[in-house]
């Protein structure tokens, strides 16, 4: 499907100009969706890049799946796409950081936190793959107007309104060429993925 030019960093595993796309919907507080997300780095990466069997075949989205019955969910994507901004190669190892740290943003956690200091938190995170906060923190503070969001809202907004013209409910999600593939599971295994892939290419 297609991905505004400002969130190519999206693109995470393959060739930009692979004719086959697999796209993933994760939100970063889903459990399923960092078991998924250490597969797609471990296994399909190394599959779908240069020298990998089917470099050149496929290319991998990252899709931003918000689910705000988490209340650090909108912080937490937004803290991804300020990366993606600000350092577009740190955007996947960045998001890999924060999947592995997920708890700390999970409901319990944030519960007593504003959302400055979400924000400050995950700058923290960020600061060691980008080499400072300040740029970070720059986009992630309110500045417009009482009810404008920040200077990365409008890719938020984006992402959500994509997932929901595509009737994306649910985290993680794989859709393969514009199609949902329901049968895609957290729990695949190299072998798992090998066997699906060998049928689709």
């Amino acid at each position: 499907m297609a991905l505004q030019p400002s969130l190519s960093p999206l693109i995470i595993a393959g060739s930009h100009s692979a004719p086959h796309t697999l796209e993933i919907f994760l939100d970063y507080v889903c459990p399923f969706s960092a078991k998924i997300a250490l597969s797609i780095d471990k296994i399909l990466k190394p599959l779908f890049d240069a020298n990998g069997k089917y470099a050149g075949q496929v290319k991998v989205i990252f899709r931003n799946q918000v689910q705000p019955w988490h209340g650090a969910s909108t912080f937490v994507h937004e803290a991804g796409l300020a990366v993606a901004r600000v350092a577009p190669d740190q955007f996947w190892p960045f998001s890999l950081a924060l999947f592995k740290a997920q708890g700390e943003y999970f409901d319990i956690p944030t519960s007593d936190m504003t959302p400055k200091q979400i924000r400050q938190k995950l700058a923290e995170l960020a600061a060691s793959f980008i080499g400072e906060k300040d740029t970070f923190l720059d986009l992630l503070t309110l500045k417009s107007t009482p009810n404008g969001g920040v200077a990365v809202t409008d890719d938020l907004k984006y992402t959500i309104k994509f997932s929901r013209q595509n009737g994306i409910h649910v985290s993680p999600t794989a859709v393969f060429d514009g199609l949902i593939a329901n049968e895609i599971s957290s729990g695949w295994t190299e072998e798992d993925w090998n066997k699906w892939l060998a049928s689709k290419l």
